[in-house]
C-alpha cells in the first residue's frame, strides 16, 4: 500500500451495512493511539481516504455516525456514505467490504456538538438530508448530555423510503428518551405513510414541520442544527432568517448553526 498521508492512519473495515442502492455504512477500526485524547466529540467529522486507479490518495470529510467507541486498543468509527457515480471517492468506497483496508483522518474537527448549543436552549432541532443525519445520530447517543433539553427533534429528508437509514436505531433511541425525542421523516420522490413530502424549508415556512413534530419553533427556546445538502442549508437558512432567527456565532448567540464541509 502507498505510504499513509500525514494526518491519517491505516484502519480496517469491520462491518458494512447496505441500506439501499448506493447507500451504505462502513464501520472502521483504527489504532486509538493515533488519535487525540479524547479522540473526538459526538457531532464532529473526520476524513476517509482510498487509493484510486492511479495509486493516488483520494480523501473526503465524513461525520461519524457514532460517539467515540473504544474497543481495547482500537477506536471504532462508523460512517454513512452515499455513492456519487461521478465522484472521486464514493465509487471507491462502494467497492470496500469487511476486511478491506482504508485510511482515516486522525484530526477530527467541527463545532456541531452539544457543547456548542446555547445554555438557554430547551428544544434542539436537528434538520438533515441524506448522510447529514450521521452527526445527529452521534449526538443522540450522548443520552446523558441530551437530558438538558426538554425536546429533541430529528428530521431526515431523503428521496425514497429505502434511504431512511438507521430506523431501528432511531426507534430504540425514542424508547430510551421516553417521549423526549420526536422523529420526522420526509420523502420527496414517493408517498410514504407517516412521512412528509417535499423539502425542509417549505415545511418550516408553512408550519407543517411543527405540526409533524407536535412542537412549536421558538426564538427563545429553540436551537436548530442543519446538516446535509448545501441547497437545503442555503434555503433553510434563508427561511429561518426571514422568520427572525439568527445564525449562531461564538461571539454572539443565535438560534441556528450549520457545518460547511460538503
Amino acid at each position: 500500500m502507498q505510504e499513509t498521508p500525514l494526518g491519517f492512519v491505516a484502519g480496517i473495515i469491520i462491518k458494512r451495512i447496505d441500506w439501499a442502492e448506493h447507500v451504505f455504512s462502513l464501520r472502521v477500526q483504527a489504532p486509538l493511539s493515533a488519535f487525540p485524547t479524547p479522540p473526538y466529540t459526538a457531532g464532529q467529522f473526520s476524513k476517509l481516504g482510498a487509493l484510486n486507479d492511479d495509486n493516488e490518495w483520494v480523501r473526503r470529510a465524513y461525520s461519524m455516525v457514532n460517539k467515540p467507541c473504544i474497543n481495547g486498543d482500537n477506536l471504532e468509527l462508523e460512517f454513512l456514505v452515499i455513492e456519487i457515480p461521478d465522484g472521486k471517492l464514493t465509487p471507491l468506497l462502494e467497492h470496500k467490504h469487511e476486511g478491506d483496508d482504508i485510511i482515516v483522518g486522525t484530526l477530527p474537527a467541527g463545532f456541531m456538538t452539544i457543547d456548542e448549543v446555547p445554555d438557554t436552549t430547551r428544544d434542539l432541532w436537528m434538520l438533515s438530508t441524506g448522510t447529514g443525519i450521521g452527526p445527529f445520530l452521534a449526538l443522540l447517543e450522548e443520552t446523558e448530555q441530551c437530558q438538558r433539553f426538554e425536546h429533541l427533534v430529528l428530521v431526515h429528508a431523503v428521496r425514497t423510503k429505502a434511504e431512511l437509514v438507521y430506523r431501528d436505531t432511531i426507534i430504540e433511541m425514542m424508547k430510551t428518551y421516553q417521549g423526549k425525542l420526536r422523529y420526522v421523516p420526509i420523502v420527496s420522490r414517493e408517498a410514504v405513510s407517516g412521512a412528509l413530502s417535499g423539502r425542509i424549508p417549505q415545511h418550516i415556512q408553512d408550519g407543517t414541520l411543527e405540526q409533524a413534530a407536535h412542537l412549536k419553533l421558538s426564538h427563545q427556546d429553540s436551537f436548530l442544527y442543519l446538516c446535509g445538502n448545501p441547497n437545503m442549508i442555503h434555503d433553510t437558512r434563508d427561511v429561518l432568517q426571514q422568520l427572525g432567527y439568527k445564525k449562531h456565532l461564538r461571539r454572539e448567540a443565535g438560534q441556528f448553526s450549520f457545518e460547511n464541509y460538503w
